[in-house]
């Protein structure tokens, strides 16, 4: 298990590092076009659509990855008010609960991505392209996010009760 979740672990890396530089090209390419459409009048005009897919494609590649690190959203304050065993057992019912939404959410991403699919739905601004294209990144997301609750799960329970190390910012 430590082998796969080390492995796992370098597949999320991999990705956050694919964020980083989906976001730098995002920087970029902004950058020249407020540029030309100041020089030249011109620019690019899917600019700002390419930029608002390039964010969502960002926070999908990111969300595993920042999981793992106990770097997401949560409210540790409550963690540190409770008993160690009771803030242990909150940790285990939030990877299965985390893992059960997870997979729900999987599983209807990759229903609306089939579905699009099959219907042949577009999407159309400045770009043209077929909308499953925007919506396959969501179930993988959340297989990844799914898998990454069962390797915390894990790790939880292969730890004597306590406070994870990455769980709480608040002394």
């Amino acid at each position: 298990m430590n082998r796969l979740s080390d492995a796992f672990a370098k597949l999320l890396n991999a990705l956050a590092i694919l964020a980083a530089l989906t976001l730098l090209a995002m920087v970029i390419m902004v950058s020249a076009d407020i540029i030309l459409r100041n020089v030249t009048r011109t620019g690019f005009p899917w600019a700002n659509e390419v930029s608002e897919y390039a964010l969502y494609l960002t926070t999908l590649l990111t969300a595993p990855w920042l999981l793992r690190r106990g770097q997401h959203v949560r409210i540790d304050l409550v963690l540190t008010l409770m008993p160690v065993r009771i803030a242990w057992l909150m940790e285990a019912l939030a990877d299965v609960l985390g893992f059960a939404v997870c997979l729900i959410m999987m599983r209807y991403g990759l229903k609306m991505t089939i579905d699009s699919a099959s219907l042949g739905s577009i999407t159309i601004k400045n770009l043209v392209f077929p909308e499953w294209w925007l919506l396959w990144p969501l179930p993988v997301c959340f297989a990844l996010l799914a898998a990454e609750f069962v390797f915390r799960f894990a790790r939880l329970m292969r730890a004597s009760p306590g406070r994870r190390s990455e769980a709480t910012s608040v002394g």
